[in-house]
């Protein structure tokens, strides 16, 4: 496999019009790196799921105001400004649920507004984007360091490693590094505290593997298993608390978040297992004040479910190195219909705490305000 990039998306060095991005798509089987050079490849891969993650959805769509930025140069200041009001409505359209893309796009807007042609408006685009990175970077290390003291009392409590069961990815490859749901294993890893990782599979697109691969690069122990197994190990107390991300977080604690997450809280809930969300403030929407109600649930096509994909054992030469072959099979009956909600939302009172960059919170609308304010978070 090849070398690992260091961040999920970084700008090229020595070519600043080159965005590059880790394609998830290709995980966990073979690591690829996309070249993007227009908003329109940016939205495609986001919309495509190349990069996928609230936080990193929200730092490419920051990317991909720049290269609108980029695509302006030269035009009429009008032109400019219509230019970048297309890309903006184009990088919204893409991922409907996960708030921080339509954060990232705003703080863009708000910076490069007045700035409608020349070298300054690229600059100050990329500085932006760079800027909305390196927060998401502090924000999630935040989290590990919040989250942590859980880990920590945990341990304490049992003296054996901390149980923790995941759902989806919410690890560095959602973001730009650490993670949300992930950050505090890391932290609790680097700090020597034992800890084993349920690792939940996560269909469709299986992004448990996506995990169960970040996992093993950092050498955490993990085990991985169906989605239809996460009862049983609550049940037989083999759990000692379950974190998750967020796509969303309304003002009053519901949370959006992968297809799946209401059951593992409900399970959670069923045999008194604390349910934790991990999140950065970015992702917080204080203009929903009931998610179940007001947060809007991305439709993908019906392909994710009738459809597995995975490597099939054979291996193909690429130059002097050989990859895996990659296949894609049909699971159920030709013709089957299929419906595919991306996203559930987890009601505010069935989770224990919320964990944040600013520090733990209970999932209730005074403490959100308390913690994280009533406006959207700023850089």
């Amino acid at each position: 496999m090849a070398d690992v990039p260091a961040r999920t998306i970084w700008v090229d060095p020595d070519d600043p019009s080159v965005v590059y991005i880790l394609d998830q798509r290709r995980l966990p089987h073979a690591v690829e790196v996309l070249d993007l050079r227009t908003v329109e490849e940016m939205a495609e891969a986001i919309r495509d799921m190349a990069v996928r993650g609230a936080g990193c959805i929200g730092v490419s769509a920051g990317f991909g105001m720049y290269l609108a930025a980029l695509q302006a140069e030269g035009l009429s200041a009008d032109g400019a400004a219509e230019h970048l009001a297309r890309s903006a409505a184009l990088l919204r359209g893409t991922r409907p649920t996960a708030v921080n893309l339509d954060w990232a796009v705003s703080l863009q807007l708000g910076e490069l507004a007045g700035l409608w042609a020349g070298p300054t408006l690229t600059s100050r685009a990329l500085d932006v984007a760079q800027r909305i990175a390196e927060d998401d970077v502090e924000r999630c290390r935040r989290i590990g360091q919040h989250g942590l003291e859980l880990m920590r009392e945990v341990h304490q409590r049992t003296g054996a490693p901390v149980q923790v069961l995941t759902h989806c990815n919410a690890g560095w490859l959602a973001f730009v590094e650490h993670g949300s749901a992930t950050a505090p294993i890391y932290a609790a890893h680097r700090a020597g505290i034992p800890v084993h990782v349920w690792v939940g599979e996560t269909r469709p697109r299986s992004q448990g593997a996506l995990t169960a691969w970040e996992l093993g690069q950092a050498g955490v122990p993990h085990t991985f298993v169906v989605d239809n197994a996460i009862g049983h190990l609550l049940q037989r107390g083999q759990v000692d608390l379950v974190i998750t991300g967020a796509d969303r977080v309304a003002a009053n604690g519901d949370v959006a978040n992968k297809i799946g997450t209401y059951l593992r809280a409900l399970a959670a809930g069923a045999h008194d297992v604390p349910f934790y969300v991990a999140f950065p403030a970015s992702t917080l929407d204080p203009s929903t004040t009931d998610g179940i109600a007001q947060i809007p649930i991305e439709e993908r096509g019906p392909g994710e479910v009738t459809r597995v994909r995975g490597v099939d054992g054979s291996r193909t030469a690429v130059g002097a190195r050989s990859t895996q072959q990659e296949t894609e099979v049909t699971v159920v009956p030709e013709g089957t219909e299929a419906a595919n909600p991306a996203f559930d939302v987890t009601p505010a009172g069935l989770i224990t705490g919320l964990i944040t960059d600013r520090g733990l919170c209970a999932a209730t609308a005074p403490a959100i305000a308390e913690r994280l304010g009533t406006t959207a978070a700023r850089i």
